[in-house]
């Protein structure tokens, strides 16, 4: 497929797409393990449903990074090393309780609706479409945790603690989510990414107000350029991709 980018451009943007399907990935399997455990039946089906969303959303970039450097999606998927994921460390972190599940999936889907919202006006057409395709569903995945962390938040003080203590956990490792990869600035001039400071302007203009008036009290920022690198992982990583990887790894040459 002709992408119409430079070869920088391609390899820039690879590195970004990459970094945008490890997120989904890892978030989906995160999620998926609320499956058969959820506190209501509804809701044991309702995050099944996004879990399995996030999973075709990662599919999705997955596609479209091998459009441009042929890699086999379920080879990156299955066969990569801790070390060579490029997803935020809050994704990686073990399911918590529901508060702590809900708010990160509150935070990412913020994060996620002002970015696909810049893409959408992408000057790479299969990036715009793609996210166009997607942000609607997303849209509605932060309805669905909105409503959670406003319940949570303002239900009983127990309730509101477990938020507050989920938020103080989460809160500096969103900081990660803008880290400016190599190369962006190139990305950014041609139209191709959106300067991620102003994604995370418009993030936090919209979070802050929801979560103080959820009664939970914001910590202090943290600069996104001294926030890990996307190549820094906590140990929560690893396990993960050995659950998620054995299968696969039974037998290389398997076909599914």
């Amino acid at each position: 497929m002709m992408s119409g980018l430079d070869p920088i451009a391609e390899q820039l943007l690879a590195e970004r797409l990459l970094a945008m399907a490890d997120d989904e990935l890892i978030l989906a399997h995160r999620n998926s393990e609320w499956t058969g455990h959820a506190p209501i039946l509804e809701e044991d089906i309702a995050f099944a449903n996004i879990a399995q969303d996030e999973l075709g959303h990662a599919m999705l970039w997955y596609g479209l990074l091998a459009d441009l450097t042929g890699d086999d999606p379920d080879r990156l998927v299955f066969f990569r090393e801790a070390a060579d994921f490029r997803n935020v460390q809050m994704v990686e972190w073990p399911k918590g309780d529901w508060a702590f599940s809900m708010l990160r999936q509150y935070l990412f889907d913020a994060y996620e609706t002002e970015l696909l919202s810049e893409l959408s006006g992408s000057r790479y057409r299969p990036l715009a479409e793609a996210a166009a395709k997607v942000r609607p569903e997303e849209m509605y995945h932060r309805r669905h945790s909105s409503n959670w962390v406003h319940r949570l938040g303002l239900g009983t003080d127990e309730s509101n603690s477990r938020m507050q203590r989920a938020l103080e956990t989460l809160w500096p490792m969103t900081a990660q989510l803008f880290y400016p990869l190599d190369g962006d600035g190139r990305l950014v001039t041609a139209g191709v990414m959106p300067d991620m400071g102003m994604v995370a302007s418009s993030w936090a203009a919209s979070v802050k107000p929801f979560l103080t008036a959820a009664q939970l009290t914001v910590p202090a920022d943290v600069d996104p350029d001294q926030a890990p690198e996307r190549t820094s992982h906590s140990g929560h990583l690893t396990p993960l991709l050995v659950d998620m990887q054995e299968v696969a790894r039974l037998d290389e040459s398997a076909k599914w």
